[in-house]
């Protein structure tokens, strides 16, 4: 029905139509120095290793590559016989383009090492002579266990001698230009260590600028869908104009026989150089192409959308090309902020050192039997702590949850200003804390506490904060479980790589091999043990979150199809993380004990402990070594800022107590977070940039404070990691207008603190906070832009 008002609407009003531009290629043949693809192992040298990608028409890429998430198209080399190379090493090279204005430059690219991010900044340079510097950083061009999913996925990379079937990864990266300049040429970084990683770009693409105010980039039906049941559409709108899109926005609907819009969406704010993406909600099934409806207050805009769109919510099979569709649902991009927790029969010895030995204390068992990576003296703390003839699963009665409150622990994480959570159901060492079934008596219902600690847990919070998600850290393999020796493996070459091995663990000091308490004998790891019990999770605990970690063999593909099939139809939307061991089921990346130096169109959520290293409860830990709420909130600030959520992890202590420090400092964060929420909680990334300085100006010191960058649809947040001071300077183009409003976002909500402000977003903008508006902040203090113009 809206969508028929807009229509019998633009009657009366203006209506243009124009259709949607192109990219602009720009050719790298003549900057091309080295060889990626080869149709055989040791055919070509894209890495130091003598690796390469396999030919990309094995994936039907012939000549051109349209990115699935930007719309951006590329003249993609591809395989070019033996000979020719097919992509740039970043040299420092400067390559000039066509004198034009553009809106954005688009590169396929990767960087060589694996486990390596690679970065470097490029130059943009105008016809001016002024330039524009953007980071341009990759993830590895392959990884294993915890995959990166790039833009470009192949089923395979070629070794030296051989064909390893991991999939390999080439990445997108986007930096937004000024639309009003005309670019003259850009300037790659140098990185030439082919021990550290080097960056390759395979192509460059740049979207052209136009005059009108907004213009459609590109338009992505999803397989989510909102509170009412409509299918989400999202639409990508830039403004290359002059002038800022304010006052009630635009509304953005989809014209196409056979659709209905029946939840447009709505930019309130978007100003030149900018770029947004709008959901809007749609019934119907159709294929073809569309029309997308801009209806400002005193006219609409009709822009042709030329590809071929397939709408309509369909049923998850098993292909990759159907699981690839699957993305993290809106209330995981909501959400931001979770708390995992590690808790077993690790946290009986509970010791993983201290920095810079300190080492995951929920790897003693393994660390204990590998004594050539044990850094952290494992070895020698079990042998003086627990004797030579102790076993690991000697710790299954001290591990008894004595003082566990699932209550108390639920109310903590709501305390801390979390949205979900993640509890450890069964790490490494195949001690699952969740009723296994038939497939194992290894868990907390047979041994130590004899309790259902996940039920438990899970029923608090469904009774007490039910709005919190709930999350299931599953380990795919088992370190000593004989029944995953079929599929064993070691992550890198050597005797110090971490290991799943799959063979009964030995005691390190009778050379007895160890028992392996609890164990049912059955055919096949994957099919009876690994796949029942990640259905049980997903369907006897309703999972929202299936956490995997070291994904190598698995079940996923059919896991993953079968569940989300049966939460939709529960009308539920689950989201399944990079560890699950298939590179196309991976709703969001997962670095760990790592941020990202600049943003991420996609979705990442980082983990790490408050402790300085580890997950599991370290006793070796000192009360300064945990994180405080300072460095939580800073943390929390910079990953949102970067599109990334924050996933927090605590180590109970084996009777189910949390360390004080720990509870203390989550508290405390939690005011900070629970006060300032709306300048964190359902909050975009800035398309501009994501972090910026402030140059305290009224305090004589002229000292810089970290500045990062959040927004919503009714306001934009400027969130500064020091104090700024009365009077402070922002050299960026916020999007504030005059007519608008900016004030203090106080913790304790005591009114609105109105900022006096001058500027442009040309010439940077001062604002003066009234005298005591700061009294009382601490952490990250915050300014509001609201929309009012």
């Amino acid at each position: 029905m809206k969508l028929i008002n807009q229509i019998a609407l633009a009657c009366q009003l203006a209506v243009t139509a124009e259709a949607v531009t192109q990219s602009k290629f720009v050719s790298l043949d003549s900057y091309f120095n080295n060889k990626a693809f080869g149709i055989y192992p040791g055919q070509t040298s894209f890495d130091a290793l003598n690796q390469s990608y396999p030919n990309p028409s094995i994936i039907g890429i012939n000549g051109t590559y349209t990115s699935t998430h930007t719309g951006v198209v590329y003249d993609f080399p591809g395989y070019r016989g033996p000979v020719l190379p097919d992509n740039v090493v970043c040299e420092g090279q400067t390559i000039i383009v066509p004198r034009e204005q553009y809106f954005s430059a688009s590169m396929l690219v990767t960087s060589d090492v694996q486990l390596s991010t690679v970065s470097g900044n490029v130059t943009y340079t105008y016809s001016d002579n002024s330039t524009l510097v953007s980071e341009l950083r990759s993830l590895p061009w392959w990884a294993f266990l915890t995959i990166n999913r790039g833009e470009i996925i192949f089923p395979y990379r070629y070794t030296h001698n051989d064909t390893n079937f991991n999939t390999s990864h080439i990445f997108e990266y986007t930096a937004a230009l000024n639309p009003n300049k005309t670019l003259h040429s850009i300037t790659l970084p140098v990185t030439t260590n082919t021990t550290t990683g080097r960056l390759h770009i395979f192509s460059i693409s740049l979207w052209e600028s136009t005059a009108a105010s907004a213009q459609v980039q590109f338009v992505r039906p999803t397989q989510k869908w909102t509170e009412s049941g409509n299918q989400i559409v999202e639409v990508t709108i830039n403004n290359p104009g002059t002038s800022c899109i304010a006052g009630p926005g635009v509304n953005v609907s989809l014209s196409m026989p056979g659709i209905q819009t029946l939840e447009p969406g709505n930019i309130k704010r978007l100003c030149p150089g900018d770029q947004k993406r709008v959901n809007i909600g749609i019934n119907g099934a159709a294929n073809g192409t569309a029309t997308v409806v801009l209806n400002y207050t005193h006219s609409i805009q009709n822009q042709t959308y030329p590809h071929t769109l397939s709408l309509g919510l369909t049923e998850w099979t098993s292909e990759l090309s159907s699981l690839s569709q699957h993305e993290s649902p809106e209330w995981f991009d909501d959400a931001k902020f979770g708390i995992m927790i590690h808790w077993g029969p690790y946290s009986v010895p509970g010791w993983g050192n201290s920095t810079p030995y300190e080492s995951y204390a929920e790897w003693f068992w393994w660390y204990t039997t590998h004594r050539a990576a044990d850094k952290s003296d494992t070895y020698d703390y079990r042998l003086r702590t627990f004797g030579p003839d102790w076993n690991y699963d000697d710790s299954f009665p001290s591990f008894t949850a004595s003082n566990f409150s699932p209550k108390a622990w639920v109310d903590l994480i709501a305390a801390s200003g979390a949205k979900y959570f993640v509890l450890t159901t069964k790490h490494h060492d195949g001690f699952a804390l969740f009723d296994t079934q038939n497939t194992t008596n290894r868990s907390s219902l047979h041994y130590g506490p004899r309790r259902d600690l996940v039920s438990e847990l899970f029923t608090a919070s469904s009774i007490h904060h039910p709005s919190l998600k709930r999350g299931t850290y599953f380990s795919l393999p088992e370190w000593f479980n004989p029944d995953f020796g079929p599929y064993g493996f070691a992550e890198l070459p050597g005797n110090t790589s971490t290991s799943w091995p799959g063979i009964i663990a030995r005691n390190p000091y009778t050379g007895l091999n160890e028992p392996y308490t609890g164990r049912i004998p059955v055919s096949d790891f994957i099919t009876d043990v690994m796949v029942p019990q990640m259905t049980i999770l997903a369907h006897n605990y309703s999972t929202d979150i299936m956490w995997c970690d070291c994904g190598a063999a698995n079940g996923t593909a059919s896991f993953a199809s079968e569940w989300f099939n049966s939460a939709r139809a529960e009308d539920r939307q689950v989201t399944i993380n990079s560890r699950c061991g298939v590179a196309e089921v991976s709703d969001f990346d997962t670095p760990e004990y790592a941020t990202f130096s600049s943003a991420q169109l996609r979705k990442w959520e980082s983990n790490m402990g408050m402790d300085p290293y580890s997950y599991g409860f370290n006793r070796a830990t000192g009360w300064q070594g945990y994180m405080n709420a300072s460095t939580v909130v800073r943390d929390l600030v910079d990953i949102v800022s970067k599109n990334g959520n924050f996933l927090l992890d605590v180590g109970p202590r084996a009777d189910g107590s949390i360390v004080e420090r720990e509870e203390r400092e989550l508290r405390r964060a939690g005011e900070w977070i629970r006060g300032h929420g709306e300048a964190v909680f359902g909050t975009r990334v800035w398309w501009v940039r994501s972090e910026g300085v402030g140059v305290r100006v009224g305090s004589g010191d002229g000292g810089q404070v970290e500045l990062r960058f959040t927004q919503t649809n009714e306001a934009f947040y400027l969130l500064f990691l020091g104090e700024p001071g009365k009077e402070v300077f922002v050299d960026a183009p916020v999007p504030l207008l005059e007519g608008d409003r900016v004030v203090v976002v106080r913790g304790d909500g005591d009114g609105e603190w109105e900022v006096e402000w001058e500027g442009s977003a040309a010439e940077g903008f001062m604002f003066t906070v009234p005298e005591g508006a700061w009294d009382g902040e601490e952490f990250c203090w915050v300014l509001k832009v609201v929309y009012v113009a």
